[in-house]
């Protein structure tokens, strides 16, 4: 990125701190580097994982664009990239260098995924990137389910919660269990493929499970172990509650067949980006077919710091999704 590139809007994270930091700025739109596309982004998804980038939980560079999902159009191809078209939508994982919360964002083009073929508005695409992929990768490639074993999932109704039910019904799983923090999200959590749902301190007495997928952290990480079946599998992916981490002991999962394991979309994406590509198709096509479904709230960009603040109460259901696209052109 240099300075004779064409200028663009987008929301920066000029200094750490709370929701007010953000800042719409114009900054110069990046170029794409070999193996890269550049896009212009429509929609970008907001996540908890941008929350930790504005918070400094994250360490990265300042001024920094977050966003590490986006729907739009290629705009140019770098050295190298074939099969994918200047002009043709795309949903798209940006979140190994971030940047989506920009008009122009640059990413692998192994993590983008052409849409031509799909009967699917550029604002749901938007939202399938991050948390819908992860929900396949979450359950196939790190938990192993198979057909028939019972899932947990905590934060059920939230925006990759909302999705890890759903994909555990289309991977075979038979009992699947949802835990929410309040009674009023227990309606929404059920709209998104749970048997149940029920509260998070109701969950000693909803038995055993062979899968538990954790984005809370704290009280429900303990709890979390607690409620696995022999040769139970739990996925620490997030601590949404901000809790101190929580110790697990080596012997205690000798001693009891059970496995801890963990997974971070932005390093399995830099790690191995054509599985992530590939999930993400699988992710892409499960929506449009109508298999998976997103409940999407659009905001503008220029309230991308109450989509935080949102985010951050703990208050949201289902996905908020940034129109980038509204903000001008490049």
């Amino acid at each position: 990125m240099t300075n004779s590139n064409p200028q663009m809007k987008a929301v920066t994270i000029p200094a750490f701190g709370a929701a007010d930091v953000l800042r719409l700025d114009e900054v110069p739109a990046p170029e794409p580097g070999p193996g890269q596309v550049a896009i212009d982004v429509a929609y970008a998804g907001a996540n908890f994982a941008e929350v930790l980038y504005r918070q400094g939980v994250v360490d990265v560079p300042l001024p920094f664009v977050p966003g590490i999902e986006v729907s739009g159009r290629i705009r140019s191809v770098g050295a190298g990239v074939e099969g994918l078209t200047v002009g043709e939508p795309v949903a798209a994982l940006t979140i190994v260098d971030g940047g989506g919360y920009g008009q122009v964002v640059t990413t692998s083009a192994e993590l983008v995924v052409p849409l031509d073929a799909y009967d699917l508005g550029l604002d749901t695409a938007a939202a399938l990137p991050s948390n819908s992929t992860t929900a396949f990768l979450v359950l196939d490639r790190v938990a192993r389910l198979r057909s028939g074993e019972s899932v947990l999932v905590h934060a059920a109704a939230g925006g990759v919660g909302s999705q890890l039910g759903q994909a555990a019904r289309l991977l075979g799983a038979g009992r699947v269990v949802g835990t929410v923090g309040s009674p009023a999200k227990i309606e929404t959590a059920r709209g998104f493929g749970y048997d149940e749902v029920i509260l998070r301190d109701q969950l000693s007495g909803a038995g055993e499970f062979d899968v538990v997928v954790d984005m809370v952290g704290g009280p429900a990480r303990r709890a979390s172990l607690d409620a696995l079946a022999p040769m139970g599998r739990l996925i620490a992916m997030g601590n949404a509650s901000g809790a101190e981490d929580v110790g697990i002991s080596a012997n205690e999962l000798w001693f009891t067949n059970k496995t801890v394991s963990g997974f971070n979309l932005a390093a399995f994406s830099a790690a191995f980006p054509a599985a992530a590509g590939r999930a993400l198709r699988q992710a892409v096509a499960a929506a449009a077919s109508g298999d998976l479904r997103v409940q999407v709230e659009v905001l503008p960009l220029t309230e991308a710091a109450e989509a935080h603040r949102r985010i951050e109460s703990g208050s949201t259901t289902g996905k908020l999704v940034l129109d980038v696209g509204g903000a001008g052109t490049v």
